[in-house]
């Protein structure tokens, strides 16, 4: 055996790399000094550094300086990829590497933000951080990585994102309708005091003990509050404590819609358009939550369908769902909508009962024909259905049950550009799905 095969640490570094795990971390870049000239996090430690030394690094003006002053190697494991993303972000805080340095003050980059001045402190990306009433974690590398290791987090933590002013104060949020999140235990509802003060703060104590990268006395603390749980005979309690001990050993960005593409920067003003369409379309309140529903197939063939969620004007993935059509053939996409509306609504609750599932507005793709097959199915299913509109593609018309005129907004409408926002979502992951399984069944066709 060589010396330099005995020793790691003096095999050159585009050797040194082969030797990484597969697994997730950050990798540390040094010069001939071994100063740390760049970090970076990576899901496989061994594929990502390895990109490094390859010609197309070496020819890209990207990374060509950096691949240049690279003398030495070496990484730091992490538990996850939520734990690696969150420990790169702070290692270049700290160490304010040279080709990291555009990140040291620049807030055009994320940042995660915890508004800790606020009765119920809310969690929020931005690249605008305050300067004031803050804790501040960033800046990230990646604007889709801290956007879905946020969701993860949230799952987790259940902490609120929206932008509501909520007041403990105020008596009125008591009879305010928590959104979406609730109901799929994303968020335990400050905004219908469904949480006291003094719980929601230790769920962002708790989230700040992650984010600072102590995770580890956070888990022991949990257990130990199991411990004490079940000694007590507080088994809800304790089975609380212990899924959300299993959920931080196991954090990690999962969940196949998160591989999808999701735009970073929005054309639209998502509380504008939100504001808009609750005066265009005469709604009591301003809506948070928004689903679409598209049809996708080829002559007929594998048809498909998307249910996109939306809240407060934002892409909510997690809540995104896609359908294989069973019961029509061929090109019908009326029958494709019916179908898709009952599976949706079939076991949901109407609006008004206390677990609110129902989005605020329903939107399907198409004119007056394809809405009309929706508001069959709530009919049918002896259901009030949301605000249900449809958007025509041609004239960007909006269709409204019982109206004989259709609403035509200005192409420059927050409101209608909102809309447009989340039809293309919908016919984007109808489309993306229907790929997917054309894909399959030719690969199936041609083994």
């Amino acid at each position: 055996m060589s010396e330099n095969a005995a020793n790691p640490e003096r095999l050159p570094p585009a050797e040194k790399v082969k030797q990484f795990p597969p697994t997730p971390g950050v990798y540390l870049m040094k010069d001939a000094e071994g100063r740390v000239i760049y970090v970076g996090k990576a899901k496989n430690l061994r594929n990502r550094a390895s990109h490094y030394f390859t010609k197309a690094a070496a020819d890209d003006p990207r990374t060509a300086d950096l691949v240049k002053a690279i003398a030495d190697i070496d990484f730091v494991p992490a538990d996850s990829e939520v734990d690696a993303l969150l420990m790169e972000a702070r290692l270049v805080k700290d160490i304010q590497p040279r080709f990291n340095v555009d990140l040291k003050d620049n807030k055009t980059f994320p940042y995660l933000q915890i508004r800790m001045r606020e009765e119920f402190p809310r969690v929020e990306f931005t690249r605008n951080p305050r300067s004031r009433g803050v804790r501040l974690y960033g800046p990230f590398t990646s604007a889709k990585s801290l956007r879905a290791a946020i969701q993860v987090l949230q799952r987790i933590f259940q902490f609120r994102t929206c932008g509501l002013d909520i007041k403990s104060t105020n008596e009125q949020w008591r009879w305010f309708r928590p959104c979406i999140l609730h109901s799929i235990r994303q968020c335990t509802a400050p905004c219908n005091f469904r949480v006291t003060r003094k719980e929601y703060r230790r769920q962002i104590r708790r989230l700040c003990m992650v984010l600072e990268g102590n995770k580890e006395a956070l888990l022991n603390e949990l257990e130990q509050a199991m411990q004490d749980a079940s000694a007590k005979l507080d088994f809800e309690k304790a089975a609380r404590l212990r899924d959300e001990i299993a959920a931080l050993r196991s954090l990690g960005l999962r969940g196949d819609v998160d591989k999808d593409v999701q735009p970073e920067v929005f054309h639209i003003e998502p509380r504008k358009g939100s504001v808009g369409l609750r005066k265009v379309l005469g709604l009591a309140q301003t809506p948070r939550t928004i689903e679409g529903i598209d049809i996708a197939h080829l002559d007929g063939q594998d048809t498909v369908a998307s249910l996109v969620s939306f809240i407060d004007g934002l892409p909510f993935k997690p809540n995104y769902r896609r359908y294989k059509i069973k019961s029509v053939e061929g090109i019908d996409d009326f029958a494709s909508i019916r179908e898709v509306i009952a599976r949706r609504f079939r076991n949901a609750l109407s609006p008004g009962e206390e677990e609110q599932v129902f989005p605020d507005i329903l939107l399907i793709d198409g004119g007056k024909g394809q809405l009309n097959a929706a508001l069959e199915v709530f009919r049918m299913l002896g259901k009030v259905p949301p605000c249900l509109i449809s958007l025509a593609k041609q004239e960007e018309e909006i269709y409204r049950p019982g109206d004989a005129e259709p609403i035509r907004l200005s192409r420059h409408s927050a409101a209608l550009r909102l809309l447009q926002y989340v039809r293309d979502e919908a016919h984007r992951f109808a489309q993306h799905y229907h790929n997917l399984l054309r894909k399959k069944k030719y690969g199936e066709a041609q083994g």
